[in-house]
């Protein structure tokens, strides 16, 4: 298992090491040493798994507002994904500032992104499943999100005309976040 830090602080790129044989292959997706050692190991509380039939279907950009805010480590076990991830903490110097990776089946790559991030993914494929560990709890009342589309983000979707849901579709712009809440306070883990 390889672990990279991305430009965005607190953003790990991980890449697993499966070992093939005629039979197929096994990897270890998650080990608390190695995590520990790059100072990313959380107490996971729950793990969700989503299904989106049809290529071209955008989920996000979610997250959840302080004191739910969540860590999330994805992968992806079916199909590829362009997987987005938008700063919103308060004092990072890459406040608004976001970055991407292609997460597959093939690549073996997984995304470990910290509190106070939007998230969100476009499916490359049909049937993309994605596999994600987060570190608090899910809390309706905290949920929120920002537009997948919105002009002062500028993110670079590889798709023109997205499936989303109704839900995603009236998520806030990034002005209106910020008048809100002007980023996330994250306290210190």
């Amino acid at each position: 298992m390889e672990i990279k830090p991305h430009f965005l602080s607190g953003v790990y790129e991980i890449t697993l090491s499966p070992h093939m044989d005629h039979r197929g292959h096994f990897m270890r997706t998650f080990d608390e040493h190695l995590f520990k050692r790059y100072g990313i190991n959380r107490n996971w509380v729950q793990e969700n798994q989503s299904l989106s039939v049809k290529k071209n279907t955008i989920r996000g950009l979610h997250f959840q507002l302080p004191p739910y805010s969540e860590t999330k480590l994805i992968r992806v076990i079916k199909g590829a994904i362009f997987d987005v991830f938008v700063d919103l903490r308060k004092d990072s110097s890459t406040f608004g500032k976001w970055g991407s990776i292609e997460l597959s089946e093939n690549n073996f790559k997984m995304i470990f992104i910290p509190r106070g991030f939007a998230h969100g993914f476009c499916t490359l494929t049909d049937h993309c499943e994605v596999v994600y560990k987060v570190d608090n709890f899910y809390s309706p009342k905290h949920e929120s999100g920002v537009q997948w589309n919105d002009n002062d983000l500028n993110i670079v979707w590889p798709v023109s005309t997205p499936i989303i849901s109704k839900k995603d579709g009236k998520l806030p712009s990034f002005k209106d976040f910020c008048k809100n809440y002007d980023g996330i306070h994250i306290d210190t883990e």
